[in-house]
């Protein structure tokens, strides 16, 4: 699943693939929001992490499961 995450003061925002679920993500975005831990943490497909200081998140943008396709579309 794509996630799309803004940081304030930051011109780029960062693009990941996730193989968490929506409501994970979104819990652990209200869970770095809420005060619980100073961190925002997701982790992507390849295993890499990232992290962002919570006070800094603009937005967290959740895009929908991708279905992949293999071989050869119909014409």
């Amino acid at each position: 699943m794509e996630v799309k995450i803004g940081v304030q003061n930051a011109a780029r925002e960062i693009v990941l693939e996730s193989a968490q679920s929506a409501d994970e993500v979104e819990r652990a975005v209200a869970q770095a929001l809420e005060g619980g831990s100073k961190v925002f943490t997701l982790a992507d497909e390849h295993g890499r992490r990232v992290i962002v200081p919570a006070e800094r998140l603009a937005y967290v943008e959740i895009g929908e499961q991708a279905v992949r396709k293999v071989g050869f579309g119909t014409i």
